[in-house]
């Protein structure tokens, strides 16, 4: 096979909000930028509806479009974006060797990564039908949009807990649908969803199938431990089960906590390798919200440049 090889001071991995406004900040700093998207131009954004908590947007907007716009923000000021997929990565010395489609190489002297963090989902066809139309995994993202109606989420863990107490905050009633006898979260977090009275936990359920119509989803089928079936009327389904953060690539060479995201150090995006930056979601294991992966995409930006100026 053919390959071809380029130069660049900056390279950024992953077309998100992280990625897009490394870009922004890394161009308008003369630091030739090349940005690949990965297989999801835009990131996770582009799934969801509506998103109505990012500045600068007081009538809301599509996340598909608030991306394409920060994308050519980006463009604007000479970033070079591109469509293509990191599939080897040797970080060992700078200037770093990044193979794209395995077929093409970048020496970068930089690499910002920004390639996000992938929601768990329970694998079910309705579930991928539904996406967008009443299925969701960012219950902060799209809980508004269900104000004053049934909605169920999946799991039983701190982030369950907290997603089931921000969403009974703005919905009539919340399901739990818990797979176990007990709920995993901490103490603390169980003491808030027991209290709250709009939430109802189904204990030791699971979803068979998400139940829907033309307009979206209208309700679940559950099972139980003994296999027995239970209908329940929704208009809104949330996963709160876990996120993988898409880093694999990037270690063992990269540092990063059990769950694999990766470490930075604590207000900056720098990593364990100098050099090597990590912006939004693929180093957030807590907010993972668009404006903060922009806002760590500034910082990315920001640190490379200083890095490249000391050099």
């Amino acid at each position: 096979m053919t390959t071809t090889s380029e130069k660049v001071k900056c390279l950024i991995v992953g077309g998100g909000p992280a990625g897009y406004t490394a870009a922004i900040y890394t161009s308008r700093a003369n630091l030739q930028t090349v940005l690949y998207e990965g297989l999801q131009p835009g990131g996770q954004l582009t799934t969801t509806t509506d998103v109505e908590n990012f500045p600068g947007y007081p009538k809301g907007v599509s996340g598909t479009e608030m991306m394409m716009e920060i994308r050519e923000q980006a463009g604007r000021f000479g970033a070079d974006i591109r469509f293509g997929s990191v599939t080897k990565a040797n970080l060992d010395k700078r200037p770093f060797v990044i193979t794209i489609d395995d077929k093409h190489t970048i020496e970068a002297e930089t690499l910002i990564i920004a390639t996000g963090a992938t929601a768990k989902y329970l694998g079910l066809p309705s579930e991928e039908k539904y996406r967008g139309q009443g299925v969701s995994a960012c219950a902060t993202c799209d809980g508004f949009f269900y104000k004053g109606q049934d909605v169920a989420i999946v799991g039983g863990g701190d982030t369950a807990c907290e997603e089931a107490i921000y969403l009974s905050n703005i919905c009539r009633k919340v399901y739990m649908i818990v797979r176990r006898n007990v709920l995993r979260a901490s103490q603390a977090m169980q003491n808030r969803v027991l209290k709250a009275q709009n939430i109802e936990i189904l204990w030791e359920h699971q979803t068979k199938e998400i139940l829907g119509s033309t307009n979206g989803v209208t309700g679940a089928l559950l099972t139980n431990k003994a296999g027995e079936e239970k209908t329940i009327d929704i208009q809104g389904f949330f996963l709160a089960i876990g996120h993988t953060p898409n880093s694999g690539l990037f270690t063992p060479a990269v540092k990063t906590d059990e769950l694999g995201y990766i470490c930075t150090k604590p207000g900056t995006a720098y990593t364990n390798v100098p050099g090597v930056f990590a912006a939004g979601d693929v180093q957030d294991s807590q907010y993972r919200q668009a404006i903060t992966a922009a806002a760590s995409g500034c910082i990315a930006a920001k640190d490379a440049e200083f890095f490249l100026n000391e050099q």
